[in-house]
């Protein structure tokens, strides 16, 4: 499991998070940011249509890695699945989505806010987390101060993460990506301004580097 997220987290500097409201939009939505040069996509699980979508892009984008975000059910794993999710991240951590997580098929990158947290998924074998809400919890400082007595564990920032800060948190050795929806703002998704978000799926990763 720990080298299927490790490499999952690798595949783009940044992972948008998106929020669909509309399924016409999912598509379009998932071509332009693959078209910019991100190909790991997270539909988050808070709308009506979330799995649809998923489902859609999975079949008709060619180069997308599409998978569920917002996880808090430990069902939800084969429902997303099912759905052609290639992987699957929560907002926090129980002892039921833990273990769904490992015997799922598919990557699972838990999110953990503390230290203590961080250390009972590890004993689970858990190398790869999603520090959130990042900005909430210290952001860069805290991440700089867990990669001392945790050198091996890797890190997708979210929350708090966007255009003015993302760089700083790429630049640390224990974060692999960031996470954040400033890719796919809902006013161009409203206004199907395809372009405008492949040019800020290009920028973030043309600055990432």
């Amino acid at each position: 499991m720990s080298t299927a997220v490790d490499k999952l987290m690798t595949l783009s500097p940044v992972i948008p998070v998106l929020v669909i409201d509309q399924l016409d939009d999912a598509v379009p939505l998932a071509r332009a940011l693959v078209a910019g040069g991100i190909s790991v996509l997270e539909v988050t699980l808070r709308t009506p249509v979330a799995l649809e979508a998923i489902r859609l892009i999975s079949e008709e984008v060619k180069g997308a890695v599409v998978g569920a975000g917002t996880l808090t059910d430990a069902r939800q794993f084969a429902a997303v699945q099912a759905a052609g999710a290639q992987f699957a991240i929560s907002p926090g951590t129980t002892e039921s989505l833990l273990e769904a997580g490992l015997d799922s098929d598919i990557p699972y990158l838990p999110a953990v806010a503390t230290v203590s947290e961080m250390m009972a998924c590890m004993e689970l074998g858990f190398t790869g987390f999603k520090l959130f809400p990042a900005g909430a919890v210290g952001g860069v400082p805290a991440l700089k101060a867990f990669a001392g007595p945790f050198p091996d564990v890797r890190f997708c920032p979210t929350g708090g993460v966007g255009p003015d800060n993302y760089r700083e948190y790429l630049a640390l050795p224990n974060v692999s990506c960031v996470g954040g929806s400033w890719l796919a703002p809902r006013a161009l998704v409203a206004e199907n301004d395809w372009s405008a978000i492949q040019r800020l799926a290009t920028d973030a990763v043309t600055h990432s580097r």
